[in-house]
């Protein structure tokens, strides 16, 4: 077995990861959605966005295996994070690096790994992006692009830490979050004519929760309706508040029909909440929707102000 020597920048590398603060953290949806989307679409049973610390690889988002890290001496992340290009092992028991080495004679039996250094804006490599089978495999010069472009939106997530992305209040991703992350979702789909759609929802009467049960009150009705988003939609969407009473998600690859079904499912929780809530108003919301079928080109700006005008129409027609 080779040990991966040691990054020159290595005093550096190891000063950004412990600034962001990311280690021994708890699992966060934004990057537990990357690698599921991964694991998707290669159809890996294991995803992981693996952090390389001095003398261990921490999985800040583990799909597929049960253990949070290994030991740095045997990981294969450590290789990877010492180019920059995707590294890609084909088969790892007739590889003389891992041939022997304990992930691939023991538990989880590595045969096919492929991790994507996580690049941020200072140079260091921080980890990886990686997938791994337990039979050997190939990647196209098409997969390893899909690889890149997940990777890269790992990396905005990475420092997005260290910007102010997160609506304070919610939690949830804020306008600068939302676009960072739906733009690459929609480059991702336009590259692959993937489907994809955008709601775009506005709190009804908020004015009025405010000015009748006071701020405060105001405030626990966004966190309430932000949690209920998180409730009803994918793990794998993207939703943040916008601004005010406005918020936003967008659902990668689905069809109208599949927009629709799960703008209902969210509706109906709401309405299981309003049942269920002694608060003395009930949540509401309009809603424009508008989709994306992955053909032509299409801008993020454009489709959020479809939506935004579609959800002003359906507020003015309920109002009569």
């Amino acid at each position: 077995m080779l040990e991966a020597p040691i990054p020159p920048d290595e005093a550096l590398r190891l000063d950004t990861l412990r600034r962001l603060s990311l280690l021994d953290t708890e699992a966060e949806e934004r990057f537990d959605r990357l690698t599921r989307m991964a694991r998707r679409v290669f159809d890996v049973p294991i995803a992981l966005v693996s952090l390389v610390d001095e003398d261990r690889q921490w999985f800040k988002s583990c799909i597929g295996l049960e253990v949070s890290e290994t030991a740095r001496d045997i990981s294969f992340c450590g290789h990877a994070i010492m180019g920059n290009e995707t590294f890609i092992v084909p088969d790892a028991s007739l590889d003389p690096r891992f041939a022997d080495n304990p992930l691939v004679v023991g538990g989880p039996c590595i045969r096919f790994y492929a991790g994507q250094p996580l690049q941020i804006a200072n140079g260091c490599k921080l980890g990886t992006l990686c997938i791994i089978d337990t039979v050997p495999r190939e990647l196209s010069d098409e997969d390893v692009g899909l690889l890149k472009d997940l990777a890269a939106m790992v990396v905005r997530e990475l420092e997005a830490v260290q910007l102010a992305t997160i609506d304070e209040l919610t939690r949830i991703s804020n306008r600068r979050g939302f676009v960072m992350l739906a733009e690459k979702s929609l480059s991702l789909a336009s590259r692959l004519q993937m489907p994809l759609a955008l709601l775009y929802l506005d709190l009804n009467g908020f004015k009025g929760i405010n000015d009748r049960w006071g701020h405060a009150e105001g405030d626990r009705a966004l966190i309430v309706f932000a949690t209920l988003l998180k409730q009803a939609f994918r793990g794998a969407d993207v939703f943040a508040r916008m601004g005010g009473d406005e918020f936003a998600v967008l659902l990668p690859n689905v069809v109208e029909a599949q927009a629709q079904l799960a703008y209902e499912r969210f509706n109906t929780i709401l309405a299981e909440h309003n049942r269920q809530s002694s608060c003395g108003y009930a949540l509401a919301c309009s809603t424009g929707i508008v989709n994306y079928d992955g053909r032509g080109c299409v801008s993020l700006a454009e489709l959020l102000t479809r939506a935004d005008e579609l959800m002003y129409q359906r507020k003015r027609d309920s109002k009569g």
